[in-house]
């Protein structure tokens, strides 16, 4: 098995190709160790001292290190808990249904579900592949009608990554508002 490695916009995430699918469709984010108790992969990873997140997409994996650790000695061990995963064949969730996180369950009504529609069919077809390219994710959560925000929840490399607030400001948000007329600024979701 061979596992590809990527460099991502984020200098403390390193994004795992796998060559196989991870997630298939969704993705999950795990935020510490506490969470990656729903996945035996989470938990090996979480074993290598020195990671701080761990991010399943589609068909790659990300992995957030801690300040002050190296990848020189993050890397080989992470490299060889996927391919250990992988190659036993184990599930990547323990219990059935723990896998994807998905958008927002607000229900919206009238002229608003459209608007909603719109943004998330824009995130879905134009924002969400190019930015998976380096290895992260954005997911809608809400929008605010009265002031015209779109809160988006960053996931991922774009979780905490220095150029994530242009990748908001200047992509997302010029492309959100060029569309959906009625968006007029949007915001990240802490």
């Amino acid at each position: 098995m061979f596992i590809q490695t990527e460099t991502t916009p984020n200098p403390e995430v390193l994004k795992f190709l796998p060559g196989r699918e991870v997630m298939g469709e969704g993705a999950r984010d795990i935020r510490d160790a506490d969470e990656a108790k729903v996945s035996p992969l989470a938990v090996e990873i979480f074993g290598v001292v020195g990671v701080k997140r761990v991010y399943f997409g589609p068909d790659f994996l990300t992995v957030e290190k801690a300040a002050g650790s190296d990848w020189a000695l993050l890397k080989a061990p992470i490299l060889a808990a996927i391919m250990d995963h992988f190659t036993s064949g184990a599930p990547l969730f323990a219990k059935e249904g723990e896998g994807a996180a998905g958008h927002s369950d607000v229900e919206y009504e009238g002229e608003t579900a459209q608007i909603v529609a719109e943004i998330k069919d824009l995130l879905d077809t134009r924002i969400r592949p190019a930015v998976a390219q380096d290895g992260g994710d954005i997911l809608f959560d809400r929008f605010d009608v009265d002031t015209g925000v779109v809160w988006l929840n960053m996931r991922g490399a774009c979780s905490g990554c220095p150029s994530s607030t242009a990748t908001l400001k200047a992509g997302v948000e010029n492309m959100l508002k060029h569309y959906v007329p009625e968006v007029t600024g949007v915001e990240q979701t802490l």
